[in-house]
């Protein structure tokens, strides 16, 4: 017996500024196979740990990610990505 995916009621959305920090626009890479993925923590801590202590974010409810796509189109949602010290600047994803 397998078990179903758990997807938690709210997640934590990296973001970047632009302009001053008067405008935002969510993470969204390019992955490997050219997949765009939307990068999401399942909270604060892990989004704190695994992106940079200096990371911004939005909270966002999982039914709302629906609506984030039509603003900036992904293809894939990615859980508690580790994003490695290579890819970082000043304590944020780079």
């Amino acid at each position: 017996m397998t078990n179903p995916t758990v997807v938690p009621p709210v997640v934590y959305v990296a973001i970047r500024t632009r302009n001053e920090g008067t405008e935002m626009a969510a993470e969204i890479r390019e992955l490997r196979d050219g997949r765009t993925a939307l990068l999401t923590y399942t909270s604060l801590d892990r989004l704190l740990d695994l992106a940079g202590p200096n990371q911004a974010w939005i909270v966002v409810r999982t039914e709302e990610l629906e609506g984030l796509k039509k603003e900036q189109p992904f293809d894939v949602v990615i859980f508690d990505l580790e994003i490695p010290e290579m890819y970082r600047a000043d304590g944020a994803i780079a």
